[in-house]
C-alpha cells in the first residue's frame, strides 16, 4: 500500500493529476522548453492580476511590458494576514497552509492550491527516484526537530508513520543521545537518512570517533540527503566516510518546495518543472549563466497565492552548462548554521531555534525580523524588529519555548531594534554562537 500517496489523496490533493502533468512536462522537447516556460510565466502573472487583489495592489499602476519590469517580491511584502493575500475562490480550508521556518529572519504564513502542493510532493519523489528512493516505499531516518506540545507532537508522529519516517529528534545531540541513534540503526532497515546538515554531521563525527561505519550495521542504507544548511565539501567527505553511502544536497523552502537536488552525476539540478528560477543583479535584471546574484523564484502553478519573482534570500550562481530544460546550480551561498553548546554537555543545532521562533510568528506579521545569538554558555540574545516591545506575556512564552526546546536555566535577553545587522550578501543569519 502506498500510504504516503493515499494520505495526500484522502486530504483531497490531486496526486494522479499532478503526476500526469509532471510527466507531460518532462516529455516537452528541449528545443520547445523555453516556450513552455514563457507561456507559464505569462499565465500565472495574468491569473493573479485578474484574481488576486493583493498582487494587483503590489504591482500598482506600474507598466509591465517585459518580465524584468515585474517588481521583486520579498518576504517582508508577505508579512501581512494571509486572508489578504489569497486569490478569489481560495480560502484557508480549500488551500494548503503552512509557515516558513524563519531561518532567514523573515517568518510568514503562506498558501498553495492543492494541485500545486501535489505537484510539489510528486516533484520530490521524482528527484528521489534518481537515487532509488521512493517516498511511498523507502524507510527514512529523519534528523529533524519535532513540536513538543501534545497535539503538534502527535500530529507529526502520525505524519511520520504515514510517510514512512522515523524521527531522530535533533534537540539534544549529546553523545548519550547519539548512542541511542546508533542503537536504532542496529534494529531497523532504514533506506536513507534525511535531515539538517549540522545534525547529520555531528552524528557522523560520533561514528568516526567510535570507529563505526553506519552501513556496516545497517546494510539497507542507500543514500543520505542533507538539507536546510549549507554542505561544505570537507563535511560531505566526513559524512560519506562515517555513513558509508553517497551524500546528496537538497535545497528547498517550504513556501516553494524543492528548488534544487543533486543528481547521480553530482550536478545540482534546479527544479524546472513547476518553478522558474533566475539569478538577478542589484537592478533586478536577469544575469547570464555563470554570474553571481540573488536567487529569484516564480511558482508557475500556485493559483492560491502569488509567488512571482520572489527573493528567497540566498545568493547563487547558475552553471554555464545550464539549458532551459536542465538548469544547474553551480553555487549556493548561505544557509549555514552554528551549533549551540550548553553547560550540561548538551549540543543543539542552531536550527532548533526554528521551533522556538514558531512561538513569535503570528499571521499579522508584527514581528518583522529576528536573530538569536549565544553570547555565553548559558545566555542567548534575541534581537527583533517590531513596532512595539514584546510584552511580559510574550517574553515569558518565548523563554518557556527556549527552555522546552533548547535547555533549562538559560538566560534569554530581548532587544528590540530598528534594523538588524546583515552579512555582505544581505542575508540575516538566524542563529550565531559566539562561544567556542
Amino acid at each position: 500500500m502506498d500510504w504516503f500517496k493515499l494520505s495526500l489523496q484522502l486530504n483531497k490533493f490531486p496526486v494522479n493529476r499532478a503526476r500526469k502533468m509532471l510527466d507531460e512536462i518532462d516529455n516537452i522537447p528541449a528545443n520547445q522548453y523555453q516556450q513552455y516556460i514563457e507561456t507559464k510565466k505569462k499565465e500565472i502573472v495574468d491569473y493573479h492580476l485578474n484574481n488576486n487583489n493583493f498582487y494587483k495592489s503590489f504591482i500598482g499602476s506600474k507598466a509591465i511590458p517585459n518580465w524584468e519590469d515585474i517588481p521583486i517580491m520579498t518576504k517582508t511584502d508577505l508579512q501581512q494576514p494571509l486572508e489578504n493575500r489569497l486569490s478569489q475562490s481560495f480560502n484557508l480550508k480549500n488551500s494548503y497552509v503552512g509557515k516558513t521556518s524563519g531561518s532567514s529572519g523573515h517568518p510568514f504564513t503562506f498558501a498553495k492550491d492543492k494541485l500545486c502542493h501535489a505537484m510539489t510532493w510528486e516533484g520530490f519523489n521524482n528527484h528521489y527516484n534518481w537515487h532509488g528512493i521512493d517516498l511511498n516505499k523507502s524507510l527514512q531516518a529523519r534528523f529533524y526537530g519535532i513540536p513538543l506540545d501534545f497535539y503538534g507532537h502527535l500530529q507529526e508522529r502520525i505524519k511520520d508513520q504515514i510517510s514512512l519516517r522515523r524521527r531522530f529528534s535533533i534537540f539534544d545531540l549529546s553523545e548519550t543521545k547519539l548512542q541511542g541513534f546508533l542503537d536504532r540503526f542496529r534494529r531497523s532497515k532504514f533506506d536513507y537518512l534525511n535531515g539538517y546538515t549540522s545534525a547529520i554531521l555531528l552524528f557522523s563525527k560520533f561514528l568516526k570517533k567510535e570507529k563505526i561505519v553506519l552501513k556496516e550495521i545497517c546494510p539497507s542504507l542507500k543514500l543520505c540527503i542533507v538539507t536546510s544548511e549549507r554542505l561544505f565539501e570537507k563535511d560531505k567527505k566526513v559524512i560519506e566516510e562515517a555513513i558509508g553511502i553517497p551524500v546528496v544536497n537538497e535545497y528547498g523552502a517550504s513556501e516553494v518546495g524543492l528548488i534544487a537536488f543533486e543528481n547521480p552525476n553530482g550536478e545540482w539540478c534546479l527544479n524546472r518543472s513547476d518553478l522558474f528560477i533566475e539569478i538577478v543583479d542589484e537592478d533586478n535584471k536577469t544575469l547570464p549563466y555563470g554570474k553571481e546574484g540573488r536567487i529569484i523564484i516564480t511558482s508557475l502553478y500556485n493559483k492560491a497565492h502569488p509567488i512571482i519573482r520572489y527573493a528567497i534570500g540566498d545568493i547563487g550562481i547558475m552553471s554555464k552548462k545550464s539549458t532551459p530544460k536542465k538548469p544547474i546550480l553551480a553555487s549556493l551561498i548561505g544557509r549555514t548554521s552554528d551549533v549551540a553548546k550548553l553547560a550540561d554537555g548538551k549540543v543543539v543545532p542552531g536550527l532548533t531555534f526554528y521551533y522556538v521562533t514558531k512561538t513569535i510568528i503570528d499571521d499579522t506579521g508584527s514581528t518583522k525580523e529576528f536573530i538569536v545569538t549565544q553570547t555565553k554558555i548559558d545566555s542567548f540574545d534575541i534581537e527583533y524588529v517590531r513596532d512595539t516591545d514584546f510584552d511580559a506575556e510574550e517574553t515569558t512564552k518565548i523563554a518557556e519555548a527556549v527552555e522546552k526546546y533548547v535547555g533549562k536555566n538559560l538566560n534569554v535577553n530581548f532587544r528590540r531594534k530598528q534594523s538588524l545587522t546583515r552579512s555582505k550578501s544581505g542575508k540575516l543569519k538566524q542563529f550565531t554562537s559566539l562561544i567556542n
